[in-house]
């Protein structure tokens, strides 16, 4: 590939009725203290345009909603509906409820190869993932047309006749972004992982970023060692970074002052009680739907030398 970037629109399918939820809101769902439809819309914001497929709920950023016809269709009539509303040469289709989809995954999709009509990722186990995964449209619409045309309509059509007689390339290297939240021992696997060592901090930080609608990299290391030297071994290093994001939209606002200050950090300690909230009704250890494999045990507050909760030896000493 060239690295150039390439310019494209999502189509996000947030519909369906998630029975094997119980019929829950499977897009309002919070993993990391964030709804699985914002975490998605998170890793699609360099898209020209975004389309959401499903009922209108909040979101984090601007997003044009449309519904298929007949609502509860399926993911054909869905992405139908959600191709009708773009323009760029490129589309992006992702389900709502892939909690580990990042901005690097979706800039590998949408990098189509030019012998191939789209790219499509493919998990631990080697199962294609045509909802996630990147099409040229001039290919999407015209396997659409073709469908509508053979069968009289689009609704209650298995995906696979859209995406077989399409040339795809399959994506193996980022198979975590597969995974997805259709069960509840799904949900469970995803909050268990967002709160391994070695994840949870940077998970936190990118969690308080959205919510406080900061778009800044943060050099995590060097605050660290900042705050270490400062509190002579700080034991929390969530705290010192959240209080300089914090810090930091208060700074951006129009009229910065103490009321900003009071807004910024209302929304940081609500997230952080949606964070502990969460991490105590989470299970102790799920499988691992993906490969099989199971998270460490899950202890509120836990995790390794950088998670939240875990005293340094200086504050042992202390002690």
């Amino acid at each position: 590939m060239t690295g150039e970037r390439v310019t494209y629109d999502a189509v996000v399918l947030a519909g369906g009725a998630a029975r094997r939820l119980g019929g829950a809101d499977k897009p309002s769902l919070q993993v990391g203290g964030r709804s699985l439809l914002d975490r998605v819309l998170g890793a699609c914001r360099d898209a020209r345009r975004t389309v959401v497929v499903g009922p209108r709920r909040p979101t984090v950023r601007p997003v044009h909603w449309v519904r298929e016809e007949p609502p509860g269709g399926g993911p054909v009539a869905g992405l139908a509906a959600g191709v009708r509303e773009t323009t760029a040469g490129t589309v992006l289709v992702l389900s709502a409820d892939l909690p580990f989809m990042t901005a690097g995954t979706v800039r590998d999709l949408v990098a189509i190869p030019p012998d191939h009509e789209g790219a499509q990722l493919i998990d631990g186990q080697g199962r294609e993932q045509p909802l996630a995964a990147a099409y040229r449209a001039e290919a999407l619409r015209r396997e659409l047309g073709l469908l509508y045309a053979e069968h009289g309509r689009l609704s209650g059509l298995p995906l696979r006749l859209l995406t077989g007689e399409l040339r795809l390339r399959g994506v193996r290297q980022h198979a975590a972004a597969a995974f997805d939240c259709d069960t509840w021992d799904a949900v469970g696997v995803a909050r268990a992982r967002i709160r391994e060592h070695g994840r949870v901090l940077d998970e936190w930080i990118d969690t308080v970023k959205a919510e406080l609608g900061i778009d800044l990299d943060v050099d995590a290391a060097a605050l660290l060692d900042l705050a270490r030297d400062a509190a002579h071994g700080v034991a929390r290093p969530a705290a010192p970074l959240t209080t300089f994001l914090v810090g930091y939209a208060a700074g951006r606002a129009a009229d910065a002052g103490p009321e900003a200050v009071a807004e910024a950090t209302r929304k940081a300690v609500a997230l952080a009680a949606r964070w502990a909230r969460e991490g105590a009704e989470s299970p102790p250890a799920v499988p691992d739907a993906a490969n099989g494999e199971a998270p460490g045990p899950v202890v509120p507050g836990g995790g390794g030398p950088e998670g939240p909760g875990i005293t340094g030896d200086a504050e042992r000493s202390a002690e």
